[in-house]
């Protein structure tokens, strides 16, 4: 039954006021009505009594196609979906003492996840005696922030998170491929 979950409105029979502030299908307030005459205007016009505001005193109930109005939320909701832009926290870690093709190949991952419209992490692991040379860590980290400047920007100077070394990069305004579009550019390489 549509009256059945917790935000959706009371119709017909559910609705528990003597009486309601009755609003006609165009629109055009009737005014204050016995509730049960109220739900035999709405069937003889096979309509649906909806309380829109049940807070109000008395109640104001309308007469509208229920099916039909939940029919257009629905609607509305997905479009709203639709165009709602999802962007994920993506994650690359490295070493301070990482080799130059896999730096390389990891930059291209961080690129291409920029390009896509994601925000990504990079983080620098370091263990042991490596705390010792945070700075080689940093040189990673801005060696990648100077590869990806032209798809992405950096949000803060490299941090320390324990021993990690963290950096937030996030695509430039305007970057960001849908996601059908970036799938037909990553198909075509």
């Amino acid at each position: 039954m549509p009256g059945n979950e917790e935000n959706a409105p009371r119709i017909n029979n559910e609705i528990t006021s003597t009486q309601v502030l009755l609003v006609d299908e165009n629109g055009v307030k009737v005014g204050i009505t016995n509730t049960i005459e109220a739900i035999r205007m709405a069937q003889e016009q096979s309509l649906d009594l909806v309380e829109v505001a049940p807070l109000a005193q008395p109640p104001v109930c309308r007469i509208m196609d229920y099916g039909k109005y939940r029919y257009q939320l629905q609607k509305k909701e997905k479009d709203a979906r639709k165009k709602q832009k999802v962007q994920e926290l993506k994650e690359i870690k490295m070493r301070p003492k990482i080799d130059d093709h896999d730096f390389d190949f990891k930059t291209k991952a961080v690129r291409t996840f920029l390009e896509r419209g994601h925000r990504v992490k990079v983080s620098v692991f370091f263990r042991g005696r490596e705390m010792s040379f945070l700075d080689r860590g940093e040189e990673v980290l801005n060696r990648v922030i100077a590869e990806c400047e032209d798809v992405g920007k950096c949000e803060s100077k490299p941090m320390m998170e324990g021993r990690y070394m963290r950096l937030l990069l996030t695509p430039q305004a305007g970057q960001g491929a849908s996601p059908k579009q970036a799938s037909k550019t990553t198909k075509g390489e």
